[in-house]
């Protein structure tokens, strides 16, 4: 990972920013791209300390009831204590240089070239494109009770920035790769995006969610078929319920619940599990064409 010049799409938060931390503490050279609203420019300030916390620092589970409630429950013999967060320590022999943060919406195309054309013109190459920008929405396709159907535009705009917005950072990766020169191997760059496993196994309400992950999951085959001429590996990574954010929200009791429903480990996924299977793709020149599901084996009830 040392020296590579890696683009992480939604980087400010959840996923993308635990993958930020981790690559940077390897020595990669890390941009973060995300909405101007985000926070992007925050954690570009105070990344000497953001990058020594522990991975899951922007959740303050120092504070949150569900630590409490586990460790109160660590005595039980039928419980496993598992921490939310682990602490990776960064070698001291590397020099960390602080990311970049490049605000751009992924489905408006003026800014995705913009910020590509600064990339090439500050880095002159791109090693690694990792996709964790997407949202969700939880909506019936059709609520009989309240005879009211699902918003066709909320079901477009998920689509849109979900799988558009991937593959538009994913054209213009390439544009840049296609410059890099190609290792012993042939290889000129990754690029990794995340689906989810609601791909297969879609909750009730998820219809678009389910389709826009779906859509990842099928585009990562012939995606590295198109990209094998150019020695460009790609991969998914569908993740199943990861204490990020989004689940922070949830009420304690919730949380417990989604994590319990895991075979093993029983606990949600922490962001670092996340990044070191994306730091492990980027790092293995055998993996191509894979989608692979990070979820403790879990498969979701409907």
């Amino acid at each position: 990972m040392s020296g590579l010049v890696t683009l992480i799409t939604g980087g400010a938060t959840g996923l993308g920013l635990a993958c930020a931390k981790h690559f940077s503490r390897l020595g990669a050279r890390v941009i973060i791209c995300d909405l101007p609203s985000s926070k992007g420019s925050d954690i570009v300030k105070q990344w000497s300390s953001i990058v020594s916390s522990p991975l899951n620092s922007e959740l303050d589970e120092s504070d949150d009831p569900l630590t409490s409630l586990l460790n109160e429950r660590k005595d039980d013999k039928n419980n496993v204590k598992i921490p939310l967060s682990n602490n990776l320590s960064t070698d001291q022999n590397i020099q960390l240089e602080p990311p970049t943060f490049l605000s751009a919406d992924v489905t408006n195309e003026e800014q995705i070239q913009a910020m590509f054309n600064q990339i090439k013109q500050q880095y002159e190459r791109l090693d690694v494109l990792l996709n964790c920008v997407g949202i969700g929405v939880a909506i019936r396709t059709y609520n009989i009770n309240k005879r009211s159907m699902h918003s066709f535009d909320e079901f477009k705009k998920l689509l849109n920035v979900n799988v558009s917005g991937t593959f538009n950072a994913i054209r213009w990766a390439c544009h840049l790769m296609a410059d890099n020169k190609p290792n012993s191997q042939g290889q000129r760059g990754v690029i990794i995006n995340t689906a989810s496993i609601a791909a297969y196994e879609g909750q009730i309400g998820q219809v678009a969610y389910a389709a826009s992950k779906g859509a990842l999951v099928s585009m990562t085959l012939p995606l590295a078929r198109d990209l094998s001429n150019m020695g460009i590996r790609v991969c998914a990574i569908a993740p199943g319920v990861f204490y990020t954010p989004m689940l922070a929200a949830l009420p304690v009791r919730v949380r417990l619940l989604l994590g319990n429903m895991v075979p093993f480990p029983k606990r949600l996924g922490q962001p670092d599990d996340f990044a070191r299977l994306a730091h492990m793709i980027v790092e293995n020149p055998y993996l191509n064409g894979e989608v692979i599901r990070l979820d403790g084996a879990l498969r979701m009830p409907p």
